[in-house]
């Protein structure tokens, strides 16, 4: 098992969901693509034990543990949705595009396809090692930016997306997203 993980994990060329960057300043903004993701909710544990259990649930699905005992190619990021006042985390994978029209369902009833609507999304970039601690301090950095800005954007949740193996030591890649919120139209 552990062999599979380092090598799915090394090869650096792991697919993402597609998105346009629309403006770049301290902060981006992007536009991102409607996709499938796989998901599994853990509930009542802290931030990083439900990252480890919402991975391990994620890897053994994409290691064939699904309808059709498929191995599907790792992704990136690995997202994790941060909802305040909430102890329900929802941790992501991306599926490949080669299943996104049919992904395989899991067998772990725990785990579900879920699709997330095309979306403009605040983002900011930081390496290192990303603590939860970390995560949370970047994100009040880009709210504090969007506020400042007089950007709109839906203040009661965060994503968090990790692009590295735990092998990576140099060159991390870690990103908080905020999602843009749209003024109502009457």
């Amino acid at each position: 098992m552990i062999k599979s993980f380092k090598q799915t994990f090394l090869s650096l060329d792991l697919q993402s969901p597609r998105w346009s960057s629309a403006e770049t300043m301290d902060y981006e903004l992007r536009q991102y693509e409607t996709a499938k993701w796989v998901s599994t909710v853990i509930r009542g544990e802290t931030q990083k034990e439900a990252m480890r259990q919402g991975f391990w649930k994620l890897f053994h699905y994409i290691q064939g543990k699904n309808e059709k005992e498929m191995k599907i190619d790792m992704t990136v990021p690995v997202t994790c949705l941060i909802k305040s006042g909430c102890t329900d985390f929802k941790i992501s994978f991306f599926v490949p595009f080669e299943h996104q029209d049919s992904p395989p369902q899991p067998n772990d009833s725990d785990v579900f396809i879920e699709e997330r609507k095309a979306a403009p999304i605040f983002v900011r970039s930081f390496g290192g090692f990303a603590s939860p601690e970390k995560y949370a301090e970047e994100a009040e950095v880009l709210a504090r930016i969007l506020r400042n800005r007089g950007q709109p954007f839906h203040e009661d949740f965060f994503y968090t997306a990790g692009y590295d193996s735990p092998f990576k030591l140099f060159n991390r890649h870690n990103e908080v997203w905020y999602f843009k919120n749209s003024p109502t139209k009457h």
